[in-house]
């Protein structure tokens, strides 16, 4: 599969978890909520594994990154993404989510000695001016208080956590692992880690009774978990955790999309200009604009 098709499922799918996650949240604690997620997801992954006969067994060190994957990205990440998404209202979100590709740039340079991109990071910027754009009107219905500083820590620290997460990822990837069994694993560790949390947790163990909250937890295990980050980690293996991330800047589009005809969202001329100005952006990050090639920075 070409990675222009594993950048639009990755970017249709996640473009429509942001609304399945506020069904979500408020029904029972946030760690046993995303526990059920990839409790469901690594059952998919793992009967798959068995069906097709592929093989289970992996190197310890594997493990122990996989391990790591599980932490970072599928149980704080989604965790505290919960947690802020109680505090501030998505759009929000969705913007500060950009600051996913720039530490992914970061990391990738520190950990696996990767170049800095240059075309990644103008193409990061342009997609963080058409975000900015696309939700002008929404941030005039933020109000500071403290809610809102919790929710704006909460969201920093759950990208920091994801961006960490992605960059082990690349580094199981690009050893030879297989997405499928990888993703297994480390959906199987975050499950572990979640439920752990949540028996440890102060928050009593409610089980919700709205039929929405089981809707929405299938379409995030199945869609949003099974198929979105297979589709996002075969990306990241193709082209680099810095490139993959810029599906962050692209699924708002899709959000707002839905949002048009489910929440009432209106369009206006700064909305049309945002998501023109986040395609220029990703050509310009994928290499399609060979005016911002240049030799990467080596710092």
């Amino acid at each position: 599969m070409n990675n222009t098709v594993l950048f639009v499922i990755c970017s249709l799918i996640w473009g429509s978890t942001w609304i399945a996650i506020t069904y979500q949240v408020g029904h029972t604690s946030e760690p046993l909520a995303v526990a059920w997620r990839y409790t469901l997801a690594s059952l998919c992954l793992g009967g798959y594994c068995l069906v097709r006969g592929l093989p289970f067994s992996l190197p310890l060190h594997v493990h122990i990154k996989m391990a790591g994957v599980g932490l970072f990205l599928y149980s704080l990440n989604y965790t505290l993404l919960y947690m802020a998404q109680a505090h501030i209202i998505s759009a929000l979100l969705a913007l500060m989510s950009s600051c996913i590709i720039y530490i992914n740039v970061v990391l990738r340079r520190w950990w696996l000695n990767q170049p800095i991109r240059l075309e990644v990071v103008i193409g990061a910027t342009f997609g963080l001016t058409g975000i900015t754009c696309m939700f002008v009107p929404e941030f005039s219905k933020v109000s500071i208080d403290a809610a809102l500083v919790v929710g704006l820590v909460i969201a920093l620290i759950s990208f920091l956590c994801a961006s960490v997460g992605n960059v082990i990822s690349e580094r199981i990837l690009s050893s030879g692992t297989p997405v499928i069994q990888m993703n297994f694993y480390a959906m199987s560790y975050a499950m572990v880690f979640l439920y752990i949390t949540a028996l440890f947790s102060s928050e009593a163990l409610v089980i919700p009774t709205a039929p929405s909250f089981y809707y929405s937890l299938l379409y995030l295990a199945f869609f949003g978990s099974v198929l979105a980050f297979g589709a996002y980690m075969k990306l990241l293996k193709q082209i680099g955790a810095d490139k993959a991330a810029y599906v962050v800047l692209v699924y708002p589009i899709v959000a707002l999309v839905i949002s048009t005809f489910f929440e009432g969202y209106t369009w206006s001329w700064l909305s049309f200009v945002g998501v023109f100005v986040v395609i220029i952006g990703n050509a310009i990050a994928m290499g399609k604009v060979p005016l911002f090639m240049r030799r990467p920075t080596i710092i």
